[in-house]
This record gives C-alpha cells, structure tokens and sequence, in this order.
C-alpha cells in the first residue's frame, strides 16, 4: 500500500529532476522516491551513531573507562599499515 502526498517543487529544481530522470533512465517520481530513501537511510544512520554515542558516553561517566587516544591512534595507524592487531581494551582513564 502506498500514500499520496503532494510537494511543491520549485520549478527550477522540478526542471533539474527531469534532466536528471531522463539521464538516468528513470521517471521523475521514481528519482524523488529514491532520494527521499537515501536522505531517510542517512537521517537513520545518523540517529543510530548518536544514540550509540551517547550510550557509550553514558557508560564511560557511570564506569570512567575508555580507550585513551594515545592506545586508540596506535591502533589506527598498525591497522592502516594492515596489521592485524585485536581491538583495544577499555580501561579506567584519569583520576
């Protein structure tokens, strides 16, 4: 099943898609379909990380354990080498 919904599109932009659209292959209503798509996947993704960030936040206020940057940057460097290292452990960081 499918909704209706009616957008105003200005024309410049309208003229835009059809270009597009014909270019691709597609129809217009197929094109806004998929960016529409695209942009609700990307908000998606983008709400996941920050949810995941603020838990990890969280548990490191509540447990005072992370990863210091001077382990984590060692990490990423033997990794963009192409070693294959294991991930590194949380430990209590600070005071």
């Amino acid at each position: 099943m499918s909704a209706t919904t009616t957008i105003r599109i200005p024309d410049e932009l309208k003229a835009r898609l059809t270009r597009l659209a014909e270019a691709e292959g597609t129809s217009t209503h197929g094109l806004i379909l998929d960016a529409i798509a695209e942009k609700a996947d990307a908000l998606e993704c983008r709400q996941s990380f920050l949810e995941e960030a603020r838990q990890r936040h969280e548990h490191y206020l509540a447990t005072g354990e992370g990863i210091p940057w001077e382990d984590m940057r060692d990490d990423l460097r033997r990794r963009a080498q192409g070693e294959d290292v294991p991930l590194p452990v949380a430990r209590r960081i600070g005071t």
